[in-house]
């Protein structure tokens, strides 16, 4: 996968840092080349005034003695106060402790007054245990009189591969180094990083060969190259077939689930729906068709048509054994399959029964409510939702502000793009037929939910304040012409 937006955990970055000093580079050039880096954002961001610089007793402190040095060349007043005593610095953190002539303050809540802005340079995404004593009741006290803070690596107290808060305050301004962490788009920690910015410290990208990261952030670059782009010489029988299961009385939620995959590039699109729901589905979709159920076997006799290239069952099916034996008919098809909402929960008491059905590709889109009904809750949302996708051999779509979608080899995507508008109901059906439209024409299923997910949340940004689950499909062609035309 491309590794522009690869994440690292806590371990890699690590790695990182050692191959490259392997390599020639020395620990202080990089501490040195980190601590300018977040002096020149702080620069671009607020005028000269009065800072206070917080540092701990690790490489973290290092690189706050580093920014102390050069806001004060440009112009800023600075005081820095440390976390411990500075003889007990070591490595590269004592070599550039040792380059600022200035007065070190004890790290106490008092070394805060008169300060425009706070550096958090105390704790790094390394610290594995909750922060306490002096650091919390500081950082505690720069949260309660409002002051700007601008956190070096991660927020202290944030945990760097899980997102975990154990004490951090929210920060304006994060600057991490050669890449972001899971901690930094994972919640609740995402919320407390603010704008996050990397920043290279000569760190080579080749490391990321050796170090083989499975984490990424969802962007475009990821999976642009394989979205579907309808051709001259295609047809809508070559761009492939959806089959939506319709369900009743709850109708809404299939509705707009087919019209995303119609909006999605699906070249044609069909709702089986119970006859007695005919003449509601009729009348509200044209472009769709409808197709009536008025036997049970009518949906085996579907099923049995090879032209339908995917298939969605879930939104509005109703929780039961109906829906149960459904969505294993259709993933005993072995066609790339969606499975949402209803079709999860009628497996709640036989989650195994789903997991030894899937024979092929197959795409799972749980809440946090349905996600624990078949899965182990526990552990962190990254962690968790790989485990589910290797348990199941499915895609797992694990949604919420900070959707993961994981792949059972362990690859794992965490969208960022999301706005809070897509709290609304029917919007994860909206996403259903977005991934289904996608996986109609043929897209990879781990790279159609992946980008079915950052679609959903571009289109949602693209209309604003007052979106409501209806608004999503008609979104969808101005942001895919957007895409196309950056392909």
């Amino acid at each position: 996968m491309n590794l522009q937006t690869a994440l690292l955990d806590v371990h890699q970055m690590g790695e990182a840092d050692r191959l490259t000093v392997a390599a020639g580079r020395s620990a202080i050039e990089l501490m040195a080349n980190a601590g300018s880096g977040v002096a020149i954002e702080i620069k671009r961001r607020w005028p000269a005034g009065s800072a206070i610089v917080l540092c701990g007793p690790g490489n973290n402190g290092g690189d706050g003695f580093v920014v102390a040095r050069h806001l004060l060349a440009a112009g800023w007043t600075v005081r820095v106060a440390l976390l411990g005593l500075r003889d007990r610095l070591s490595g590269a953190a004592a070599h550039h402790a040792n380059l600022w002539a200035g007065e070190v303050l004890p790290l106490v809540p008092e070394v805060l007054a008169g300060a425009d802005l706070v550096v958090d340079a105390i704790f790094g995404a390394g610290l594995g245990r909750p922060l306490d004593g002096a650091a919390a009741d500081t950082l505690a006290a720069a949260a309660e009189r409002d002051l700007t803070i601008v956190a070096v690596d991660v927020p202290s107290g944030l945990m760097g591969d899980t997102g975990e808060v154990l004490g951090a305050v929210k920060a304006a301004l994060t600057v991490t180094f050669f890449r972001k962490k899971p901690g930094h788009l994972l919640l609740p920690g995402k919320q407390l990083c603010g704008e996050v910015v990397v920043v290279d410290i000569g760190i080579s990208p080749a490391v990321l060969d050796q170090i083989v990261p499975q984490a990424f952030e969802n962007d475009p670059v990821l999976w642009l190259a394989d979205l579907p782009v309808p051709h001259d010489c295609g047809n809508k029988c070559t761009r492939g077939h959806a089959l939506v299961s319709g369900g009743y009385p709850m109708t809404g939620a299939a509705r707009m689930a087919a019209r995303a995959a119609a909006r999605a590039g699906a070249g044609l699109t069909t709702v089986a729906v119970p006859a007695i729901a005919l003449p509601i589905y009729a009348a509200t979709l044209t472009s769709i068709m409808v197709k009536p159920l008025v036997t049970p076997e009518d949906f085996s006799h579907l099923l049995a048509d090879r032209h339908f290239s995917a298939c969605l069952l879930g939104p509005g099916a109703g929780v039961g054994e109906e829906t149960r034996l459904r969505a294993l008919a259709i993933l005993a098809t072995g066609r790339p399959t969606l499975l949402d909402a209803d079709a999860l929960t009628s497996f709640q008491d036989k989650p195994a029964d789903l997991d030894q059905a899937i024979i092929g590709p197959c795409v799972m889109t749980p809440h946090d409510g349905e996600f624990c009904r078949l899965f182990n809750p526990g552990g962190d949302k990254l962690t968790r939702t790989r485990a589910a996708a290797l348990r199941s051999g499915a895609i797992i779509v694990l949604k919420g502000g900070d959707t993961v979608i994981a792949s059972p080899d362990g690859r794992a995507i965490i969208n960022t793009n999301a706005p809070p508008t897509l709290a609304t109901a029917g919007a994860g059906d909206v996403l259903g037929g977005i991934i289904l439209g996608l996986l109609a024409q043929g897209m990879e299923p781990f790279l159609a939910a992946a980008a079915a997910v950052w679609l959903h949340g571009a289109a949602a940004t693209r209309f604003g304040p007052g979106l409501i689950a209806e608004d999503l499909p008609d979104l969808l062609p101005g942001v895919l012409r957007q895409l196309f035309e950056r392909k």
